[in-house]
């Protein structure tokens, strides 16, 4: 259990200090990134969507036997980014910056796989 907790509370911090400056940074993106960002709702609900879920690993490293069954959904979380920032830049719309960004979801991903199965036994000695 001690694996998962440690698991989920870095990626839930490691998250919300890479999400939660993004709320500031709207105009350095669009620069960055062009063009500029012109559905804010967009912006700011994938920001808001993404710390939610960094909330969620803070909660989920509190008892990870408890709420196993919420890896399953912070697996596919990560996933969700990983495969078409794969895909895009095999087709070259995204930088390699960006692919890197995903390999850190990609690592955190596997971890959260392995954390699954190791709470998996722990279940079942409890």
């Amino acid at each position: 259990m001690r694996f998962a907790k440690v698991v989920f509370l870095i990626a839930g911090i490691y998250g919300v200090l890479v999400l939660a400056p993004q709320y500031f940074l709207e105009a350095k993106t669009g620069h960055d990134y062009p063009p500029p960002v012109t559905h804010p709702e967009y912006y700011y609900g994938f920001i808001g969507a993404g710390v939610a879920w960094q909330v969620l690993f803070l909660v989920l490293s509190t008892d990870p036997v408890r709420y196993r069954l919420m890896m399953i959904p912070s697996m596919l979380e990560k996933i969700s980014f990983v495969v078409p920032a794969l895909l895009l830049y095999t087709q070259q719309r995204i930088p390699a910056v960006i692919l890197g960004a995903s390999l850190i979801d990609l690592l955190l991903g596997v971890l959260f796989l392995i954390a699954f199965i190791k709470t998996g036994g722990e279940r079942n000695s409890s």
